[in-house]
């Protein structure tokens, strides 16, 4: 299933789109699209039932409506860094022998079409196309990467928008470049872990103003999925609704020639992960 929530921003309401494309909504059925429905398996099988059932969930008409984050109430964002092998080598550094982590706050998390605030005092606003993976089911002391997937209730296209004077040069940890407002546009969809077989085999891409500047595969992460999982769950506890974004290819500007094309207002980024949907957005100032 693809499932999403629409609506202004605080008020939105679950929805789901159909095999023909056709955006409907699930206010009916559930209440919302957060933890507490993917860790239920009766309430995702109604959603399952009524999506299959010719007219039992209406049409909605998303001309001029707002599409938010795919997922209400986040627990917490677990974040990977340098864990792809070609966005390690662009930026010098040396392959990880475990996932470096870091958080983004939940209220960093913005839909796919919201405006991106560039910092004040910003000069080195990034971009990054990544997989995010949503949990679904609580998970603690795994042993397998095979048990992690398990684990996973579905994957999301995220923006792990970064400040790199931020987060690299003003001293403490990454988590400052890294929790600025609207710095985690997430969506559009929430694509359930059954339409998604091999969470290893996802282009990515990502443009700046029309241009090309990321083009990866989740096949190049160091570490992948369901290891991640696993790894993460020796360290903390993972709950339904929480969001894991699992790193970047090469392509950010961090890794390009000086003068490096950092972002500033008036920019526009759009990026995909193939089969999980498109962002777009305009950046301005703070």
């Amino acid at each position: 299933m693809k499932l999403l929530r629409v609506g202004t921003a605080g008020a939105e309401r679950p929805g789901l789109l159909d095999r023909d494309g056709t955006l409907r909504d699930l206010t009916g059925i559930v209440p919302d699209i957060d933890g507490d429905l993917l860790a239920d398996a009766s309430a995702l099988a109604r959603v399952r039932a009524a999506a299959d059932a010719p007219g039992v969930l209406p049409a909605l008409d998303p001309a001029g409506l707002r599409v938010g984050p795919p997922l209400g109430r986040i627990g917490k964002i677990v974040c990977i860094g340098l864990n792809y092998h070609d966005h390690a080598t662009e930026t010098g550094a040396a392959i990880p022998a475990e996932p470096i982590l870091f958080f983004k706050a939940p209220d960093t998390v913005v839909g796919p079409e919201d405006t991106v605030l560039v910092p004040r005092g910003s000069r080195k606003t990034d971009w990054e196309v990544e997989l995010a993976v949503v949990i679904g089911r609580t998970a603690r002391y795994l042993d397998s990467a095979e048990e992690g997937l398990a684990h996973v209730a579905g994957y999301a296209t995220a923006h792990d928008v970064s400040e790199r004077e931020f987060q690299i040069e003003r001293g403490g940890t990454w988590d400052k470049g890294k929790n600025c407002e609207t710095f985690n546009p997430l969506g559009p969809w929430l694509v359930t872990a059954d339409e998604v077989p091999d969470p290893q085999a996802l282009p990515l891409r990502l443009w700046v103003n029309g241009e090309l500047k990321q083009n990866g595969t989740t096949a190049d992460q160091i570490f992948p999925v369901g290891e991640v999982v696993r790894y993460l769950s020796h360290f903390m506890t993972l709950y339904p609704g929480d969001v894991i974004n699992t790193g970047t290819p090469a392509g950010v500007a961090m890794g390009q020639p000086d003068p490096k094309p950092y972002l500033k207002a008036g920019d526009v980024v759009e990026l995909e992960v193939e089969g999980l949907g498109r962002q777009r957005q305009e950046l301005k100032g703070a």
